[in-house]
């Protein structure tokens, strides 16, 4: 089911109903702390690995930009979060190595345009700026537009792969992108795309790590709780979370910076099962930038969204 899809049929389903309504993969339930929760599923290699065009040693990227404002193409952000193969365990100090085309599908490989890396925080999130890649011939077919990823956690090895976007339509023909079996699928690592609120893209990708390398994205809220929007997004003073509770349990929703910082917890008491609505206006002071509000279902956060405040927006 397409994350758009995914939204619809939340919106669309009574709460009551929607635990035994969408959880079709019960069999994969594990146990842990006595609470039960959907294990992940594996995020592949990609069949062409890292390519010809990586450069060792790429910089540290400052506030998480990869690409310079002067950088001609669409403006693109990719977020998410990097956890363990449970789920439940967010991974800290995972490097992401990252580099892509530029928009005329041309490499740096004098320098290191384009070129990065990031550390997920205290909470797993990772976060970069850059410009979707152009395309460049491969043979006689054009590569669909992709990012490099290098991801290496402090106690596993590296995961080499790619990410790919849907409803390009150079994928079909693509060799790698195509793939949707076996140890090369891509299947999960072709995500939507949205507009950012900024004229500019965004998107989600979330990736989970097991002890003998790699492995990517979940459903894990389907049967406990879901935050549906964030409003306005980008916001200046003021922002609003609708979320949702599916059983009864002890719910927080909190929100944390970019170092993994917890800046406000929203809500911290029993909840039945109903939809909500929370306001978050942070205190005087709080710099702009990009923070991941979190919904808590008892021991386990069960779903995020980035939102951004933005000083003067709208105005």
């Amino acid at each position: 089911m397409s994350n758009a899809n995914r939204r619809s049929f939340l919106k669309n389903t009574s709460l009551a109903a929607l635990g035994a309504a969408v959880l079709p993969h019960a069999s994969q339930a594990k146990t842990k702390n006595e609470k039960d929760f959907i294990g992940c599923t594996a995020t592949t290699q990609d069949l062409y690995g890292e390519g010809p065009f990586y450069t060792e040693n790429p910089p540290e990227l400052t506030d998480g930009v990869l690409a310079e404002s002067t950088e001609e193409g669409v403006k693109l952000i990719i977020s998410g979060r990097v956890m363990k193969l449970d789920c439940s365990e967010f991974v800290e100090g995972a490097v992401v190595d990252i580099w892509h085309a530029d928009d005329n599908g041309d490499y740096d490989n004098q320098g290191y345009n384009l070129r990065g890396k990031v550390t997920t925080n205290s909470e797993g999130f990772y976060l970069f700026e850059t410009i979707k890649p152009g395309k460049y011939l491969n043979g006689t077919q054009f590569r669909p537009s992709h990012i490099h990823f290098k991801i290496t956690p402090p106690d596993s090895p590296t995961l080499t792969t790619q990410l790919y976007f849907s409803g390009d339509e150079d994928i079909p023909d693509d060799a790698a992108a195509s793939l949707n079996s076996g140890v090369y699928n891509a299947t999960g690592r072709i995500i939507p795309l949205f507009d950012d609120g900024n004229e500019g893209l965004e998107g989600v990708w979330d990736i989970v790590l097991d002890s003998s390398g790699a492995n990517g994205m979940t459903d894990i809220h389907l049967d406990k709780g879901v935050i549906y929007k964030t409003h306005p997004n980008p916001f200046t003073d003021k922002l609003t979370i609708s979320y949702g509770v599916f059983k009864e349990a002890r719910a927080s929703l909190l929100v944390f910076n970019m170092k993994g910082e917890q800046v406000a917890n929203l809500e911290e008491k029993v909840l039945s099962a109903k939809k909500y609505e929370s306001t978050w206006r942070p205190e005087a002071g709080l710099t702009d930038g990009h923070y991941f509000v979190c919904l808590k279902i008892n021991d386990l956060q069960v779903h995020y969204l980035k939102v951004q405040k933005m000083s003067g927006y709208g105005y």
